[in-house]
């Protein structure tokens, strides 16, 4: 059987990925506006903005958005949570090498989680043409941290043992030197910001359910995986919760 497309990945674990994946720290957008010196009233097309998490972030720090989704059922999710009294934001239905979206049109591009999705080289025109000039675009990404502490480790371990394709998928995000030859003489600069979720034992669930890699419900994996879960909560957590560490990773510039 073939893998579903990125563009598909998802589609089944909607319901989780809203609720279960972590969000990004306010510091990445104090560091965009204050650092870096983009006004929070510059519009923003946010490239592959799935269930609408990076969406949120700008939305409340004050910018229009574009949110651009070619996945049906999560840009659903992202219009059932966003929509409802957010008159600075839309929904379009485009790629991020084909956004829909019109020449010179936003002053930044925002690639969060996506990206590794993407092919990056073709997306440069697209962006290029949809920038105003000046304009810049901005990648970032949570990198989970796979060994700070001994249950970041088992939780490794767990996803090697029993992931349908996760050791491809892990391999997908840029390190620091492939993103600063991808904006060459562009780039503005680049941060690296903490950023730790704290989960019971249905949020980890759901967090790991959440991931394209993780078998479904039927899978002759799905269940051994999750009691290997339930003894790696239950040895880790501390006051009914464990920390899922991160890294937000950005970096932000030109495509000139």
């Amino acid at each position: 059987m073939q893998p579903p497309s990125p563009t598909e990945r998802f589609s089944n674990r909607v319901a989780d990925y809203v609720r279960y994946r972590p969000g990004y720290p306010p510091a990445l957008l104090d560091w965009l506006h204050r650092d870096i010196g983009i006004p929070a009233t510059t519009p923003v097309a946010d490239i592959g903005a799935g269930t609408g998490i990076s969406t949120r972030l700008f939305l409340d720090a004050g910018h229009p958005v574009i949110a651009v989704e070619p996945n049906v059922a999560m840009r659903a999710a992202a219009e059932h949570w966003l929509a409802a009294g957010h008159p600075q934001l839309a929904f379009v239905a485009g790629t991020a090498e084909a956004t829909t979206l019109g020449d010179a049109s936003v002053g930044l591009v925002s690639a969060a989680q996506a990206f590794h999705w993407f092919d990056t080289e073709a997306l440069r025109p697209e962006w290029r043409r949809i920038l105003r000039p000046g304009g810049m675009a901005l990648v970032y990404w949570n990198s989970r941290l796979l060994d700070s502490s001994p249950f970041l480790s088992a939780y490794e371990q767990l996803l090697l043992d029993y992931g349908t394709d996760y050791g491809a998928v892990a391999e997908r995000y840029q390190d620091d030197a492939t993103m600063r030859a991808w904006f060459g003489d562009g780039l503005r600069g680049q941060v690296r910001l903490p950023n730790t979720q704290y989960l019971d034992f249905d949020g980890l669930r759901g967090r790991l359910l959440s991931s394209s890699y993780a078998p479904p419900a039927g899978h002759p994996r799905h269940a051994p995986m999750l009691d290997v879960l339930r003894g790696l909560f239950d040895t880790h957590a501390v006051d009914g919760r464990v920390a899922f560490e991160y890294q937000t990773r950005a970096f932000v510039g030109t495509l000139d």
